[in-house]
């Protein structure tokens, strides 16, 4: 895989693939353009060295063409963000967006109507791609977010530019991101696992434990572990038919000489709000009708002292239900001691939907080392797996 970093693009038309789907609130106004900055350096290399940018991307699920998807609604967010006037196609192919694409000088940005718009797209369907292909002298995929589907401008279009494919900056950069984790990392590596359930995260506790040296796992999916060492949880969320697989991820950590961090004790309710009582418990006494909600001062400090000890740190998962004010404090101070490491020299890495959305809320997307912009992405790497995005540059 090729990144454009030490490319050329004087002259050339270059077709990138990027991420700008973002949330629009009311009247279609982004509410937050950091996927439209993310793709920014990427955009600018191609403009700076003399070429033009054809611009493709989804944006949310729609089966068919709906209005209120249409990517012209984030055109003003784009130019604001590019200091730039973007043109906007309203068909990603025809001939009116061939002959525009044609007509495109250098300096110039085209962005194509949303790609989901077409079933073409996610079947990775070989004319859709071509046709997009033909528009461009070079392709350049920088949608990491997108990476692990085999779509037709993330998979398919790649095989029709041979030697001319390259990787955008932004999804170069997360890739050397998660190898700096897996295979690169400075010892001690450790790994934050967190969320709900298990069942969403074996895949991934079971490929970096043959590669981290310690494992905090936190949140609700602890109490599954708790529960499958013989402790009272009370009304904790449970997966009861993952007790056996968490004792065989013990015992293999244990036989790898990976350490387990498990929470000690949990600030507790009696309902899942911020209005219910609360209580603190040790983890494996909490009494029947109260739910463990976030993490205890105990774990936490346990949790802390092992943040700063590492050397590499990978945050995927919060340890606390942190959407709720009353239990957002452990998550919070997992956050605050990854701060704190990186600081110190530490590498960190943050990925994942909740636990990026945790840094955002706590204002610590500048003080790690790396924040991942894709979510089942960078999960499918984080279990081992090729992105098909990723292969498709590569072979």
């Amino acid at each position: 895989m090729i990144s454009i970093e030490k490319q050329n693009f004087e002259q050339l038309k270059a077709i990138v693939r990027v991420d700008f789907n973002v949330p629009l609130g009311t009247n279609n106004k982004v509410l937050d353009s950091s996927r439209i900055e993310a793709a920014k350096p990427t955009i600018m290399k191609v403009l700076n060295d003399g070429g033009s940018c054809i611009l493709m991307s989804h944006l949310g699920r729609p089966k068919k063409r709906e209005r209120g998807l249409s990517l012209k609604h984030i055109v003003p967010e784009i130019e604001k963000t590019l200091s730039l006037k973007v043109k906007f196609m309203e068909e990603a192919i025809g001939e009116k967006t061939k002959e525009a694409a044609k007509a495109l000088v250098p300096g110039e940005v085209l962005l194509l109507e949303n790609l989901r718009f077409y079933p073409e797209e996610a079947k990775g369907d070989k004319e859709f791609a071509k046709k997009l292909a033909s528009y461009a002298d070079c392709y350049i995929n920088d949608a990491f977010g997108t990476a692990h589907r085999a779509h037709a401008s993330t998979t398919t279009i790649a095989g029709f530019f041979k030697k001319k494919k390259f990787s955008g900056l932004l999804l170069y950069n997360e890739i050397k991101a998660i190898r700096k984790v897996l295979q690169k990392g400075r010892k001690p590596v450790l790994a934050i696992i967190g969320g709900a359930k298990v069942s969403s995260k074996i895949a991934i506790i079971e490929n970096i434990i043959e590669k981290v040296d310690e494992i905090i796992i936190g949140g609700g999916m602890a109490f599954t572990f708790v529960k499958a060492l013989g402790g009272s949880i009370g009304d904790s969320i449970v997966e009861g038919d993952k007790r056996s697989l968490a004792l065989s991820i013990m015992e293999k950590a244990k036989k790898k000489r990976v350490k387990i961090y498990l929470p000690v004790d949990s600030l507790c309710s009696d309902q899942f709000s911020d209005i219910g009582k609360k209580k603190l418990f040790d983890i494996n006494k909490i009494p029947k009708k109260w739910q463990g909600l976030d993490s205890g001062p105990k774990s936490i400090e346990i949790f802390n002292n092992a943040i700063m000890s590492a050397k590499t740190i990978l945050w995927n998962g919060p340890v606390g239900v942190f959407e709720l004010e009353s239990f957002s404090k452990g998550t919070a101070a997992i956050g605050s001691s990854i701060a704190k490491s990186t600081k110190r020299g530490a590498f960190s890495l943050v990925g994942g939907g909740d636990s990026v959305a945790a840094v955002r809320k706590f204002n610590l997307q500048n003080k790690v080392s790396y924040v991942s912009t894709g979510g089942g992405a960078m999960l499918e790497s984080l279990e081992g797996r090729v992105l098909p995005g990723i292969e498709a540059l590569s072979n």
